[in-house]
């Protein structure tokens, strides 16, 4: 388990972490989003003893990280994929590791064919590596010591799709097996299809926490898409019995169901050629909730060339 209480970490006068406080439960996997800068790196550096806070405490376990024996058998961590020594090879970054932490040398080749890394790959010097191949070796290095908590900061950077699905499977499996994930992302999509929690963090401070489903339930009434062979009379019925209805695309939406826009449709005897929830998923939760985060903004339409190609 690990353990943030009132987290804060300042550097001057900027506050990089401010009074952070969750929990992450052994047997789940818990994502860690938001913003570049909103304070996701800084509170794992802090979570592992690289940085120190300013005030609160972090635990794993119930110890400071620095209190740990040994602590690569207890916590796997991956940071910054590309933070070993360019030449030297794979498999050296791994014996190091597994020398360090007093693990069998066959330990080196599970984890090497765990994570899909030929024996040439493994003889090639770091810096000769792809990004993707890089995290490979960083997550055979934070499970090399068969750790039951992984703190891991954007690992699914530089894998391919195959890549993607793979480590999704591995947490997932690792988590079943009572391990605990904190998991750092920018990819949303992914983060969604393996996370049991998610944390999402803003400008140093938690702007909301919880499963997927009870945070999409905070995003507003209930909305469906809905499109029929007489949108017309769809949209009549639906009005009659009190939903809101407003065109959308080739079809309608409505506040209201996919169960209540089913049952009136089938009372109007109508035909449904598409229905389906149109609620907010979590990217847009993610962007409304740090929106006064983000450095974009939609784009200004461009200015009309003149005839002779100057802007006007």
């Amino acid at each position: 388990m690990i353990e943030v209480n009132g987290l804060t970490r300042t550097y001057g006068a900027f506050t990089a972490v401010d009074d952070v406080t969750f929990t992450c439960e052994p047997g789940r996997v818990t994502g860690f989003l938001g913003p570049n800068g909103a304070g996701k790196s800084t509170t794992m550096r802090v979570m592992v003893g690289l940085t120190p806070p300013t005030r609160g405490s972090v635990t794993i376990g119930g110890h400071r990280y620095e209190d740990i024996p040994n602590p690569g058998r207890h916590v796997g961590v991956l940071l910054d994929a590309g933070a070993q020594h360019a030449g030297r090879t794979g498999r050296e970054v791994l014996e190091i590791g597994a020398r360090t932490m007093g693990l069998p040398k066959d330990r080196v080749d599970e984890m090497l064919a765990m994570v899909s890394l030929t024996d040439s790959e493994a003889g090639r010097r770091m810096g000769n590596y792809s990004l993707g191949m890089k995290q490979r070796l960083g997550i055979a290095h934070a499970l090399l010591g068969d750790p039951e908590v992984l703190v891991l900061d954007e690992p699914a950077n530089g894998l391919d799709p195959a890549g993607i699905r793979w480590m999704r499977d591995l947490l997932k499996g690792y988590a079943r097996r009572g391990g605990t994930v904190l998991l750092s992302s920018h990819l949303l999509h992914e983060v969604e299809l393996v996370a049991d929690e998610m944390i999402l963090i803003g400008r140093g401070r938690i702007v909301a926490q919880g499963d997927k489903a009870t945070l999409l339930a905070g995003q507003g009434a209930a909305a469906t898409q809905v499109t029929a062979e007489d949108n017309d009379a769809l949209a009549g019925a639906l009005t009659s019995a009190g939903h809101d209805v407003t065109p959308d695309g080739a079809g309608l939406r409505v506040t209201a169901t996919p169960a209540e826009v089913s049952r009136t449709a089938m009372d109007a005897r109508l035909v449904l050629t598409d229905l389906r929830a149109a609620g907010a998923g979590l990217e847009d939760l993610f962007l409304s909730l740090t929106s006064d985060t983000q450095r974009e903004a939609a784009p200004a339409a461009s200015p009309a060339p003149t005839q002779d190609g100057a802007a006007a």
